[in-house]
């Protein structure tokens, strides 16, 4: 097979395909469906699935941003036969590939925060405008924040962003979560500290939605095992309130 036609469906020249890359990837996704299956089967009502590489960048006919196939995308879609799904993507970089995904779909409500789509990758998605075709009208909602967003500013968004989901009511809710938010990520200039994700995943889980939450981006090395497990404690969380 020659790879390098990998790049007709590749959206940038950073997203390489290598050896065991179709391994690694299928992984990652067969991570996010096993997290899936746990919700579903009701063995478990939270999970984390540790999926590397990310996903959200990648659409059905496309990849690109370290993303070759949509995790979290492929894991909505498997619980959509048994209800509504809403999808909040907390990525500092939007998430162009669940929204063109769904942009359509009437039973998945996709909400991104994330930093200014005009100066920060992906570029083309992630305006405010953007809110949804046909039967998704209305059910896409951007949420582009300015250079150095910090805790406080980010959590009156997030508080927002629970109430709409509260309204709309999903019998599933499902995270896709990057760490490039924090105040130390070359990738990002939010301004996010590293206790503030356990506030995060309380948030979310004070819902009482079975939620299941994807890893995407973060690429502070030394500081991402600490924010992932601050948000894992906040998702364990059994003080939480309601918001």
């Amino acid at each position: 097979t020659n790879l390098k036609l990998a790049g007709y469906f590749c959206f940038d020249v950073g997203t390489q395909i290598v050896n065991h890359t179709y391994e690694a990837a299928k992984a990652a996704v067969d991570c996010a469906l096993h997290g899936a299956d746990q919700i579903l089967s009701g063995k478990e009502n939270v999970v984390f699935a540790l999926t590397r590489p990310p996903g959200h960048h990648a659409d059905l006919e496309i990849y690109g941003g370290y993303c070759y196939f949509n995790n979290a995308a492929i894991a909505a879609s498997h619980m959509l036969p048994k209800g509504r799904v809403a999808i909040v993507d907390l990525d500092f970089h939007h998430g162009n590939g669940t929204q063109s995904i769904f942009y359509e779909t009437p039973n998945v409500y996709f909400i991104s925060i994330h930093g200014n789509p005009a100066n920060h990758y992906p570029y083309c998605s992630g305006f405010k405008n953007e809110r949804g075709a046909k039967l998704g009208e209305g059910l896409n909602l951007n949420i582009p924040l300015p250079t150095g967003t910090g805790d406080n500013e980010y959590r009156i968004k997030l508080k927002k962003i629970c109430r709409i989901i509260s309204r709309w009511k999903p019998d599933y809710l499902v995270l896709s979560v990057g760490f490039d938010t924090f105040k130390d990520d070359p990738l990002g200039d939010f301004n996010l500290t590293s206790p503030f994700y356990k506030e995060i995943g309380a948030i979310f889980v004070s819902l009482g939605i079975p939620l299941l939450a994807c890893l995407e981006g973060g690429y502070s090395i030394k500081a991402l095992g600490t924010n992932v497990a601050n948000f894992c404690d906040g998702l364990a969380s059994s003080e939480n309130k309601e918001v």
